[in-house]
Parts: C-alpha cells; structure tokens; sequence
C-alpha cells in the first residue's frame, strides 16, 4: 500500500478582497459537515486545486507542480455523481477497455475489443448487478448503480496507488448504497489500495476504513486510529455534526 503524506498543506482562495484559507496543517473514511474541506482537500490531492505552500507526497514521490493528468497516472478517484468518470455514449465493455490503458500511451492501433470481451465480461460480473449483461449497452442507458459500479471498476482496473472515493454512494438509494460499499471494500480489500473516502452515512464512517479523520474549517479536528475509531458509537459521530 501507499503512504500518502500532506506536509503543513496550505490552499488559499481569493474571495472578494480577502483570502480565505481553506485548508491549513493537513498532514493527513473523512467526515465533516458541507463546507468543511473534505472535496478541497481531494482537489488539493490530484492537482485540480493547486495548494499555497507545503508538499503533498504518494509513495515517497513528491506531487507538487505535477499536473491532474500526471498525477491520475497514480490516483483514481470516484465522483458522487454516477455521471462522471464514465463516458454516456460509449458501451460498458468500451469503458472498461479504456479504462484498461489508463496512464498509457495513446496509439493508432486497433483496439482489440472483441478478444477482451470474455475478460471485461467476468469483470462486470463481479458487481453483481447485471452489469455483465450490460457490456454493449450505451452508459447512457445504465442505471445510477450500475454506471457507479462501472466507474468504480474503471477507477481500479489499474490498481492506483491512491483511491479517491468522493461521497460515492451520496446519489443512491439505501440498499444500492449498500450493495456499493460492499463491492467497494471488496475491491479495496482485495487489492490492498490506499483510499481516502468522503462520507456522511453514519454507518459507513464507522464500518469501513482503520482511521477517521473529522475536518471543520478546513483542519483535521480529531483523528481516531483504528483502535480508536472501533470503540466509536453512531452518537459519538453524529456528535461531530451538533
């Protein structure tokens, strides 16, 4: 697994003739109520909000002045939004076989999809959500959790050094919320990944992940370690949000 280390990170903002600072000695399942941080300090991460001062650090490799597209060849993100990170017109197998050369050169030569049918096949299969089924139909067409187990797959079919996981189960219903979670510990498990993973389902911030972080106003507040953070009640985090 990844260290991922975030030094003193500073990220300021103009807003108006101020500078706000959102982000302040971040030194690295993250919890905290809108407005906290939490997609700022993700953005900081992958080099779409460019940070003040400090370094961010992944695998003992320094990401500052590194672009989005540098620094995706080694993380992997999952939006809340089923919509992204998938492309609508092209078919379940297409994403999956793009998302196969992730990190890689382009080139002109023939996609060979067709020959990796049968592997993209047992891969949607592992979902168990008909994606399988699915594998020539336009993402477009897909329901909001199939296409966000797609974008899960997609997002660790190249097993990144670090994943992202964005509120990724906050536009679902209960029971597919559920059914993601357990495909996405499964995958994280599996593969032994780094991840980072936003959420205000109560339940989640308890069940997965070893540590827990609580941001407010854009600083760690509280960090349980894994010994910690298994002696927690669903009343000591909804606390966090009183």
């Amino acid at each position: 697994m990844a260290e991922l280390i975030l030094d003193h990170v500073t990220v300021n903002v103009p807003v108006a003739t101020e500078v706000k600072t959102l982000l302040q000695d971040v030194t690295l399942t993250v919890l905290g109520h809108n407005g906290a941080g939490k997609s700022t300090l993700f953005n900081a991460i992958t080099g779409d909000l460019p940070v003040s001062g400090g370094t961010v650090t992944l695998a003992g490799k320094k990401l500052n002045g590194q672009r989005p597209e540098q620094r995706a060849r080694h993380i992997a993100r999952v939006f809340q939004d089923p919509k992204m990170g998938t492309a609508p017109r092209m078919t379940v197998a297409e994403n999956l076989l793009l998302a196969s050369h992730r990190g890689q050169r382009l080139s002109l030569r023939s996609r060979g999809l067709n020959a990796q049918k049968d592997r993209l096949k047992e891969l949607a299969a592992t979902t168990g959500n008909g994606l399988a089924e699915a594998l020539d139909k336009p993402t477009e067409q897909l329901s909001g959790g199939q296409r966000q187990a797609l974008s899960l797959l997609m997002a660790t079919m190249r097993e990144p050094d670090l994943l992202l996981l964005d509120e990724h189960t906050a536009a679902l219903d209960p029971h597919t919320s559920q059914s993601i979670m357990a495909l996405t510990n499964q995958i994280v498990s599996d593969q032994q990944l780094t991840c980072l993973m936003i959420t205000h389902q109560v339940e989640d911030a308890l069940r997965y992940g070893t540590r827990l972080i609580v941001l407010d106003a854009g600083q760690i507040v509280t960090d349980f370690d894994q010994k910690r953070k298994a002696a927690l009640t669903r009343d000591d985090v909804l606390a966090f949000f009183s």
